[in-house]
Order: C-alpha cells, then structure tokens, then sequence
C-alpha cells in the first residue's frame, strides 16, 4: 500500500472519530445539563432549607457537614447526601433508638395495642422515604457529573483526533508518490569471510 493512500485513510478515520466524539460530548454536555437542572428544580419545589450553621439543631459533632450549608435551600445531589446522611440519619437513630424501620415494624407488629410503638414506626418510615429520595436525587446528581467529566474527555479526544488527522494530511503532502508504507526490505548484504 502506498504511504500517501495510508495516510489519507488514517486521517479521513481520524476525522471521523473526531465527529463522532463530538457528538458524544454533546450528548453527554446535554444529559449533564438535563440531570443538573432536573435535580435542581425538584429539590427547589421541596423548600428545604439547612438549618443555620450556629443553630442549636447542628451543634452537636455528629452534624458538623451540615454547617457548610447554613441557612441554604438544598438545591444541588451534594447538598441532598449531606442533609439525608448526617441530618435525617441522626435523627431517625434517635428516634428508633438505632433500629431501622424492618426492625421497628416487627416490633409493632408482635405489639399491635402499642400506639406509642406504632407513631415511631411511621415516623421512621417517613423519614427513611425521605431520606431514600434524597440519596436518589444525589445519585442522579453524580451520574450528572460524571457525564461532565466525560463530555469533557470527548472533547478533549475529538480535539486530539483532529489534530493527528492534520498531521497525517501534512504528512501525506510531503510524502513521495511511490513510497510504500509496508514494503518489504532487501535482506541486508552478506558480508563476505575472510
């Protein structure tokens, strides 16, 4: 094959790989942006807002990652992990005494004329769904920001396919017409001994 015929099909397949990265990176700048605004509206409509950061409901230690959003309204998956995990969590152990809803719920079950029982049960049941929509729009969030991170190494490869095509098609330019990319060589001559 000839080198300037294998040139130019490496730079046309270059290009092509650079369109094709494009649209990627489009897709996924689109998804990014879908994901982010989706999340950021639904938990706006929520009202959530974080308590201040020198309120008495954040003093203790074990809510210390809920100060950094102090008197916010949750708009972002960062703000809803932190709120679901160190403001609902502590919570719902306190209130279920560190047993989850399953564990509650068995209780109430085998006690069923227990009505103080049967007010925890719902109460942590509630605060668990809560708390499980929360980890999901954060889960959302981070798929949204992956998709960031990789738009932008689509770009990045698209913007380096098209820069090894240029250089293929240079290459090609400067490369004699009857040069052959994988021409066999003549065995090297023998030596003669002496």
């Amino acid at each position: 094959m000839r080198r300037r015929t294998f040139d130019t099909l490496a730079s046309v397949a270059g290009v092509g790989m650079a369109v094709i990265l494009i649209i990627a990176g489009g897709l996924l700048t689109w998804g990014h942006s879908f994901i982010t605004n989706e999340v950021h509206t639904q938990l706006a409509a929520q009202k959530i807002y974080f308590p201040p950061a020198n309120s008495a409901a954040v003093k203790a230690p074990e809510f210390a990652p809920m100060r950094q959003y102090g008197g916010e309204l949750m708009t972002s998956g960062a703000q809803a992990q932190t709120y679901a995990n160190y403001f609902i969590a502590n919570h719902l152990k306190e209130i279920g005494g560190g047993q989850t809803y399953a564990q509650l719920s068995a209780k109430s079950l085998a006690q069923p004329n227990n009505a103080a029982l049967a007010g925890q049960v719902q109460t942590v049941f509630r605060g668990e769904t809560l708390r499980g929509l929360l980890l999901n729009a954060y889960a959302f969030w981070e798929i949204g920001q992956i998709m960031a991170i990789a738009a932008i190494t689509a770009f990045a490869g698209a913007l380096l396919m098209l820069i090894l095509s240029g250089l293929g098609i240079a290459h090609q330019r400067r490369t004699p017409r009857d040069t052959e990319v994988f021409a066999p060589h003549a065995p090297p001559a023998k030596v003669a001994a002496s």
